[in-house]
């Protein structure tokens, strides 16, 4: 039994085995809290395998993590479905649509051809079974990668992503969460990798809304970002980098997926983050910058500087995430600037 957090620890579920909930949230429903995510068991970098679908667990205490298994299934008969084990399935988000009494799950799906779109499924219950309802959808026409979803008080649901390799996007859902209805606004443009922003996560504070990012580096870790604004649709100051004690600029070698507000606490918002590869936690961020930069760069002699490099342990990107580990650190606030300090281990109990 756990009384704490632990964060870069290996974290194990009531039975024993790891918790494989990657790149998910943590919901809190009638005195429980689900966590769902990424099944990464079989991705250990040798085979086909990306995700073996999404994995949810319940807790009382959010230490202590139960295995109610795969509420989402992989679809091992259809090759070229989305939730095939050689699908890029990534980051399932879901919310509770009270309208429709419906549970909303989205997908991001990377494509063979670099192009991403959104897997949507629904359910009656938070541990399923899914509907799929839609597949391939590519939002305002676009390419959409990491994402959140967010639901305001009064019921309208908003989902922020990114506009792969371009900029952040703010997109209002329909009344039933499956698509966007074309209302949109634009945020932090730029030209391209290691500088657009991804892994979007929403919260709001005291009437604020917060937009935590990373940058993109696969799974290279890499420094976070924070932005603010008064509304949904912004605009965004940013306000920097909240790991401030962070010597390696990696984001204490993690990248946070989302941000958990939990419920009976006065102020305890949780950073929910993947550290994607423990193994490689020696890598310099300068140096798969640098990698990112020239892989991106829209001169093609420069891109053919990679060529020339010693790439090392980046040849394989797709490697044994079957050991990811967590990072779950508290937000601290000065002002609106938001912080996220380390703590080897830390408890709720120490929060009003």
């Amino acid at each position: 039994m756990y009384d704490a957090f632990y964060p870069g620890k290996i974290w194990l579920d009531t039975n024993g085995n790891r918790i494989q909930a990657h790149g998910g949230s943590v919901m809190y429903i009638d005195g429980t809290y689900y966590w769902y995510g990424e099944n990464k068991e079989k991705t250990t970098g040798d085979t086909d395998v990306w995700t073996w679908g999404v994995r949810c667990y319940t807790s009382k205490d959010l230490y202590n993590w139960e295995d109610k298994g795969l509420i989402i299934q992989p679809d091992l008969e259809h090759p070229e479905s989305s939730l095939h084990p050689s699908a890029m399935l990534d980051r399932p988000h879901i919310i509770y649509n009270e309208t429709t009494g419906k549970y909303v799950c989205w997908m991001k799906i990377m494509q063979k051809d670099g192009t991403q779109t959104e897997t949507v499924m629904t359910a009656d219950q938070i541990l399923g079974p899914y509907e799929m309802v839609r597949e391939g959808l590519r939002p305002l026409n676009m390419s959409a990668g990491d994402f959140d979803l967010v639901v305001a008080p009064d019921g309208k649901a908003y989902y922020y992503f990114e506009r792969v390799h371009s900029e952040t996007i703010c997109a209002d859902l329909t009344a039933d969460y499956t698509d966007v209805t074309g209302h949109y606004s634009t945020h932090f443009p730029h030209v391209a990798p290691p500088y657009v922003r991804e892994a979007t996560a929403h919260f709001c504070r005291n009437g604020k809304h917060y937009l935590l990012t990373s940058g993109t580096t696969g799974y290279m870790p890499n420094p976070s970002e924070i932005a603010v604004a008064d509304t949904w649709h912004g605009p965004f100051t940013v306000l920097g980098n909240p790991h401030r004690n962070d010597p390696s600029n990696t984001s204490f070698h993690s990248q946070v997926s989302s941000v958990f507000k939990v419920p009976g606490k006065k102020d305890l918002y949780i950073a929910c983050a993947d550290r994607w590869l423990p193994e490689l936690m020696d890598l310099e961020y300068d140096t798969y910058k640098k990698v990112f930069e020239l892989m991106f760069h829209p001169d093609e002699k420069e891109r053919e500087k990679i060529k020339t490099m010693d790439l090392g342990p980046m040849k394989d990107m797709n490697r044994n995430t079957s050991i990811a580990d967590y990072v779950w650190l508290p937000l601290k606030f000065e002002g609106d600037m938001v912080y996220i300090d380390w703590h080897d281990e830390w408890r709720i109990e120490d929060y009003e």
